[in-house]
């Protein structure tokens, strides 16, 4: 019998994940928050396959603004990717695993590829790598394989997949009666009674060539698009930049309804890992360590004489006095008080707060770069005053600002300037003056971390008011 290829674990790293606001925004979604754990979701995802013996380096896609930040978290782990592939508009899920498939398929004619969502918690690790190693078998027979976690409430919140009759060669694997939408609150008691029906965990696992011929014969339009712009994609420092103009014009459909649906080679394998998708602060309390009274605290939080509840803190101190079934989440600049029964609807608030033009809704105030971070301490009339990180060895770009000027204040650390013609270096408590249109570049030489104040003013503090000259990450002005 001919050995199973490896699995390529393919790591979608899109959604913004609105549904647990505040701490997820569009500029720093949940995939990159450490929710469950001290690693962000995306790390847990990406070290639950880092196994040379099943799996080959992981795959990952995401949006172009995030990657830096997941490039940074793979390299904690110490995790090489094949690839980062950026996405430049979100087309769903089926496009993504188009693209997956066919840059896979041009490296290995057999590769298998395990699709991934980046923002969920598997409870039972070794579980999950033996349901995987089932489905790798079931593709030898070009099946495509979806993993469904056996029920244990009535969910109204997840599609359902009906299983139909085993398969003959591989134990533990179905194949696909249906798939059914979210049901409502009687249909879902129904599906649990009557046995049967899993949960869709959106995780499927297939070769690249069987879903390629299925998606060409279902989604030609998808297959091409996405071909086209793997086609005329670009190689940008570690990252693979697929062509915006071609992938624009792809249909966006997710993977269940371009192909799953409508395949007759669909199969799923029934699975109990503790998995959970992560979705609702709600789903954070289902699975988070709770103390006498079923509360689940997180942070600088105080509480008295409270039940049933989620109370978190990323900042300041969050006291709590005769509280039921509520989520309080604090962050540095807004707050969440909402039911737990509520805790789906979050993303109403959000809509709300776009439509009034809030930051709040799409970003924290602190902002990663390449190189650290920045985050505003103070926004008054012609000045700003900002606390500036930057890497062990990083460096930012060379640069000039039209309307403003910096006077830069070393906390600690040490700080490699150079200010027109000028080189030299701050030490702590040493500082140093940029005027307006004067080139400026700081660079952090030492061991740790290089903490300093940045005091900005003039006419226009914008961060679009940047003319680069040079950039050791790629960038373009105002990025």
């Amino acid at each position: 019998m001919v050995e199973t290829p490896k699995i390529t674990p393919v790591i979608l790293s899109g959604g913004s994940g609105t549904r647990l606001w505040p701490m997820s925004r569009e500029s720093y979604p949940k995939q990159l928050l450490p929710l469950s754990s001290e690693q962000s979701l995306l790390q847990e995802t990406a070290a639950r396959v880092n196994d040379p013996a099943i799996f080959t380096a992981p795959l990952i896609i995401c949006n172009s603004e995030h990657r830096f930040v997941v490039a940074e978290q793979l390299n904690q782990l110490n995790i090489k990717p094949l690839a980062i592939v950026l996405e430049p508009v979100g087309r769903n899920t089926a496009p993504a695993a188009a693209v997956a498939a066919l840059m896979l398929k041009k490296k290995d004619a057999n590769a298998r590829v395990l699709l991934l969502p980046s923002d969920h918690t598997i409870a039972n690790e070794r579980a999950f790598k033996d349901a995987a190693s089932i489905a790798a078998q079931a593709t030898e027979e070009d099946y495509l394989v979806t993993f469904g976690v056996k029920p244990n409430r009535a969910e109204t919140g997840y599609g359902y997949i009906h299983r139909g009759p085993p398969l003959k060669n591989y134990s533990g694997c179905f194949s696909v009666g249906e798939f059914v939408e979210k049901p409502d609150g009687a249909t879902a008691a129904r599906y649990l009674a009557t046995g049967g029906y899993d949960w869709n965990s959106g995780m499927f696992l297939f070769s690249a060539n069987a879903f390629l011929v299925e998606l060409e014969a279902l989604e030609p339009e998808i297959l091409n698009a996405c071909a086209e712009s793997i086609k005329e994609a670009e190689t940008d420092l570690d990252f693979v930049r697929i062509n915006e103009k071609s992938f624009s014009v792809c249909p966006s459909k997710s993977i269940d309804y371009a192909v799953m649906e409508r395949t007759e080679r669909a199969a799923v394998i029934p699975v109990e890992i503790g998995w959970n998708d992560v979705g609702s602060w709600g789903a954070l309390w289902d699975i988070g360590a709770k103390d006498g009274a079923n509360n689940v605290v997180s942070g600088d939080v105080s509480i008295f004489d409270s039940q049933n509840s989620y109370i978190r803190s990323e900042g300041p101190l969050v006291t709590a006095l005769g509280i039921e079934s509520l989520v309080v989440v604090a962050t540095e600049d807004a707050v969440l008080v909402t039911s737990k029964d509520r805790a789906q609807d979050v993303k109403t608030i959000v809509e709300s707060l776009k439509s009034r033009g809030r930051d709040e809704a799409s970003s924290h105030p602190r902002v990663y770069r390449p190189w650290g971070y920045y985050q505003t301490v103070h926004d008054g009339e012609r000045f700003q005053v900002k606390r500036i990180t930057v890497n062990t060895g990083a460096s930012l770009s060379l640069q000039l600002h039209h309307h403003r000027a910096e006077h830069w204040i070393v906390v600690n650390g040490t700080a490699d300037v150079r200010k027109g013609e000028e080189e030299f270096t701050l030490n702590e408590n040493e500082s140093t003056y940029i005027p307006i249109n004067t080139v400026h570049r700081l660079t952090n030489p030492g061991k740790v971390p290089l903490n300093l104040i940045e005091v900005q003013s003039g006419s226009y503090l914008g961060e679009d008011d940047i003319v680069r000259y040079e950039d050791d990450y790629g960038r373009e002005q105002g990025s």
